[in-house]
């Protein structure tokens, strides 16, 4: 267990603090293919009402992306993201009290986001695919999440995986970072994903969360996201057969304990009730001055 320093974000809502407790964002999928769900959130009433779930259970963030990044996936035009994504996004925006996070790797998409009420960046490509990202985050002064990915959702799965992963990892992080940083985001705007599933082995995931310690040495916050993952459910398998994402609750609880009591400052998951008891303990774990008192 290592000890968390604590960042201040500044969103145009407020201000959130990182460190003080492990903040859980929920994720909300608005495509017709996600692994997660199987595009159960497609429909707009469904995806607003998922996402209200999330808040009255006690998420502090919500993640909404409207491209699927799944392994083997193959991308969709801009028109067609912010086709799935502003009819829901101007709505939800007006009733939801908590802030939301675009997922996109489009700099149009981005600014088309906030200007339906997101505060929040989260580019899974680092901004390897559209650097322009950078420059809306830094216009609109608002977080950036960079992930490292190898490769792109289309190949991403089959390999080849690199052979040092923390140095693969650290290195592309420290070149999206540079590119944010260039583009005039303020660094402490920027929070650090180091892409659990995207382009790493089943072992490699593990691997990762292990050395979640020496990613926290970059000195930016992290957010890890291990929810529902394939290397779960090729550990969970059965017969064969992997087991089907909702069946990976508790493996996935197990990598978001760990995740915390390794320094991650933020869990991105989608069963968000279930999390938020297994951050409570965690950060009790971590943190004795949240213990509870006889």
């Amino acid at each position: 267990m290592i000890p968390r320093k604590k960042f201040l974000l500044k969103l145009r809502s407020g201000s959130l603090l990182l460190g003080e407790r492990t903040l859980v964002m929920g994720v909300l999928n608005v495509t017709p293919d996600s692994f997660s769900d199987g595009g159960k959130f497609y429909a707009q009433e469904n995806a607003i009402g998922h996402a209200l779930q999330m808040e009255r259970s006690g998420a502090d963030l919500i993640d909404i992306g409207a491209e699927s990044t799944r392994p083997g996936s193959q991308g969709i035009s801009a028109d067609e993201e912010l086709k799935r994504l502003l009819p829901m996004l101007g709505g939800l925006h007006r009733l939801l009290k908590i802030p939301i996070s675009i997922d996109t790797q489009k700099a149009e998409i981005a600014e088309a986001a906030l200007e339906a009420g997101a505060q929040i960046i989260n580019d899974i490509s680092g901004l390897k695919c559209d650097s322009r990202i950078a420059e809306v985050a830094a216009r609109h002064r608002v977080p950036l999440i960079l992930m490292h990915m190898r490769g792109e959702p289309r190949t991403m799965q089959v390999g080849p995986f690199a052979r040092d992963l923390l140095k693969d990892v650290i290195q592309g992080l420290r070149k999206s970072v540079a590119a944010a940083l260039r583009a005039g985001v303020m660094k402490s705007q920027i929070i650090l994903d180091p892409g659990i599933g995207f382009g790493k082995s089943f072992a490699q995931n593990y691997e990762l969360v292990q050395k979640l310690p020496q990613l926290t040495k970059l000195g930016y916050p992290l957010l890890v996201g291990t929810s529902r993952k394939g290397f779960l459910g090729a550990t969970l398998a059965r017969g064969g057969k992997p087991a089907p994402p909702e069946e990976r609750i508790w493996g996935t609880a197990a990598t978001v304990t760990a995740s915390i009591l390794h320094g991650a400052h933020i869990v991105r998951v989608h069963d968000v009730a279930e999390m938020i008891q297994v951050a409570r303990v965690a950060d009790c774990l971590l943190d004795p001055g949240q213990r509870p008192k006889n």
